[in-house]
């Protein structure tokens, strides 16, 4: 039944022309029995750190004693993954459970006229009736894409939102300027419900302190200037850092008992969240910078490793075409003294053919750069050319963070010739 359940939800269309409104969505819930309402709620937006502050989040509060509950997006290799007790997948059983009660009133709501709940909704909906089942103390909520119309907004009085670092990424549904998405993500702000905040580019500041001041809603900033040593988590990243203390200050405006100093130093040094400058390898190391936001992020911490060092640099690197791949790998090129690059087509849709990365590539200047058309031989391939010492990357897509953690799974995959 599991793998039958996964297929299922694996069918359902990410998008859709018609799909339910937040109305719509909470008539599903109310179908359910409303299990949001039994639950205290930390919610969680931005453009990129949104899952290591939920990580973080559920690191500290179970090293505190507590039950959590946290749903985050997208998955990398199953979507279990993106239903978590207590920093694990939920099992099987929990899993079944809740897809049973959701397919059932889907199939309900669709014969009086609703839409087939999207991909999204439909997880979210099955999140939401395990973390009830479940009995969780705190549920972490990572939003989809946006804030104002993602499905977890239907939440109507978190403890807490959480907005992470702002930049600019799926502009063609959010918006095309730092202010217009700030907006989009500000529409998590609840009225008195506190909000802390990523105070590190103005623009979107402003945007988040308007929305705050509008609803009466407390707002906490927090900059690299409130950033401490204790702040720094198991990541191998700095930015990490502030992260960190936007889950430390969220616990702290809460009064969490038990969040301490003590355990939140020793909750982050624990933390570990897949595909975040995550060395799945000796010298393989996995980030999933998709957008020229996290490229930023990834180039300051590739530099921050290899500092002082002399090692070859290698890239193995992917995109999707609603991403800004052009600017992507200009930061890249700029920002890093790449050895050798090799480009791949996703096995998704809207993955990007490989020439045309490749010709990107090579209009930037870096001229070793090697198209593959699966995966499996773009990773052979770039293992192929790294040297002892050197040191393989791999970036640009979850969606390919996810097939190489797949192959490097492989039993003997690494010893092959």
């Amino acid at each position: 039944m599991d793998e039958q359940a996964k297929d299922y939800i694996l069918k359902i269309p990410f998008w859709a022309r018609e799909k339910n409104t937040l109305a719509q969505v909470k008539d599903f819930l109310r179908e359910l029995g409303s299990p949001q309402e039994s639950l205290s709620v930390i919610h969680v937006a931005g453009t990129n750190g949104k899952g290591s502050v939920c990580a973080d989040l559920t690191a500290i509060l179970r090293e505190a004693g507590y039950q959590v509950g946290t749903f985050v997006s997208p998955h990398l290799m199953d979507v279990g993954e993106r239903f978590l007790i207590n920093g694990q997948p939920a099992d099987e059983e929990l899993f079944e459970e809740a897809f049973r009660q959701v397919l059932s009133v889907t199939k309900q709501m669709t014969e009086r006229g609703y839409c087939h709940p999207t991909f999204f909704e439909f997880v979210f909906l099955m999140a939401m009736v395990m973390f009830r089942q479940k009995q969780v103390d705190y549920a972490v909520l990572e939003t989809g894409m946006g804030g104002r119309l993602d499905a977890t907004n239907v939440i109507d009085r978190p403890l807490a939102c959480i907005i992470t670092s702002i930049s600019l990424d799926h502009t063609q549904y959010l918006g095309d300027t730092i202010p217009k998405i700030a907006r989009e993500k500000a529409g998590i702000i609840k009225a008195g419900v506190p909000v802390i905040y990523d105070d590190q580019d103005s623009s979107a500041s402003k945007v988040i302190r308007k929305r705050a001041g509008e609803l009466g809603a407390p707002a906490f900033p927090v900059g690299k200037a409130d950033v401490t040593e204790e702040d720094k988590t198991s990541f191998a990243a700095p930015y990490q850092a502030v992260n960190g203390a936007l889950a430390k200050k969220a616990l702290e405006v809460l009064r969490v008992p038990g969040t301490d100093e003590e355990t939140c130093r020793r909750a982050l040094k624990k933390v570990c969240w897949p595909g975040r400058m995550e060395e799945a390898e000796a010298d393989i190391w996995l980030d999933g910078a998709h957008n020229p936001g996290g490229i930023r992020a990834f180039i300051q911490a590739v530099i921050r490793q290899l500092e002082g060092e002399q090692r070859g640099l290698h890239l193995l690197f992917a995109a999707v075409d609603d991403k800004d791949y052009g600017e992507m790998i200009h930061l890249l090129c700029k920002g890093l003294p790449l050895k050798r690059v090799t480009v791949v087509h996703l096995r998704s849709d809207r993955g990007l053919a490989s020439q045309a990365l490749a010709e990107q590539f090579k209009k930037e200047g870096c001229m070793a750069v090697e198209a593959c058309e699966t995966t499996r031989e773009a990773l052979q391939c770039a293992l192929a050319h790294k040297a002892e010492g050197d040191r393989l990357y791999v970036a640009g897509s979850l969606y390919l963070i996810g097939e190489i953690k797949e192959l490097l799974g492989e039993k003997g995959f690494l010893q092959q010739p």
